[in-house]
């Protein structure tokens, strides 16, 4: 029988994913890759589900990618990293994501917490942008991610150096929100969590999410302007902005009716069409 390398538990909205291979300080494999998919496919499709933690069993968050050598491809037979492909999917996901950083966190366990919205570390939490020290390059679409975190010189002198970074110079960089005692660390995540879901709509926040990642990046403001006037337009009229405007006049918690699995407007995704520059 496979044993998983993934292990979900949903808790009052929370899912938290728990990268279980402890005795391999959770280092990262093809199954492991697979699992990781479907748990945000699983917590995209379900409404249940307002906010995703990941984090580590045992002492590592992840060890980075397990030592597999395998013989170079050519151009025409290019195959994608599969580091990639899962930040590329945590990038795409409708729910906030939260990297609870337990223990150390090397190559792709490095890269993984960048396309998260926040990452809370561990006192003992240790990052490792190792890869020129390996003799390869930045994976996991992190030569993308890590500037726009930290700066261009910073991660220029993370990745050279391929030295250890420790939490206190990773929460001074601005890569983690904040560093607290291991065993504080998953309360303060879910305490975050709880925080930010607690009186946002679901398709709000999902829509909202995705709108700050790609917005922020576009070449002109103009971009943003068309998308948010897009997004205005198509949540006017919807049962969620009644029901926000109703609880706010009679001060009130609002209860928005809307589901992200069936309520996203129709220009969305917006990113597939040119006319918005926002690729």
């Amino acid at each position: 029988m496979t044993v998983a390398t993934v292990n979900c538990e949903l808790q009052g909205g929370i899912l938290t994913v728990t990268l279980d291979r402890a005795d391999k300080l959770n280092a990262f494999n093809a199954q492991m890759r697979d699992e990781l998919l479907a748990a945000f496919d699983r917590a995209d499709a379900d409404d249940e589900v307002r906010a995703v933690i990941v984090t580590g069993a045992g002492r590592a968050f992840c060890a980075g990618g397990e030592v597999a050598p395998r013989p170079p491809s050519t151009a025409s037979q290019l195959q994608e990293d599969d580091g990639g492909i899962v930040t590329l999917r945590v990038f795409r996901s409708l729910k906030p994501v939260i990297g609870a950083i337990n223990g150390a966190a090397v190559g792709f366990g490095a890269t993984l917490p960048l396309a998260m919205d926040f990452r809370l570390a561990s006192e003992k939490a240790r990052f490792g942008f190792v890869f020129t020290g390996l003799g390869v390059v930045p994976e996991a679409c992190s030569t993308w991610f890590l500037p726009r975190l930290v700066g261009v010189s910073r991660a220029l002198e993370w990745c050279l150096s391929a030295e250890l970074i420790p939490a206190a110079e990773a929460l001074q960089a601005g890569l983690v929100r904040s560093v607290h005692p291991v065993e504080q660390l998953l309360d303060a995540a879910r305490s975050l969590a709880l925080r930010i879901t607690k009186k946002s709509a679901p398709v709000s926040a999902a829509l909202t999410r995705q709108m700050i990642w790609r917005l922020s990046v576009a070449e002109h403001p103009m971009a943003a302007h068309r998308v948010e006037s897009l997004m205005v337009e198509a949540r006017k009229g919807a049962q969620d902005m009644q029901e926000g405007i109703a609880s706010f006049l009679g001060k009130r918690a609002a209860l928005f009716p809307d589901r992200v699995s069936r309520d996203l407007p129709a220009g969305f995704p917006w990113w597939t069409e040119p006319r918005f520059g926002c690729e």
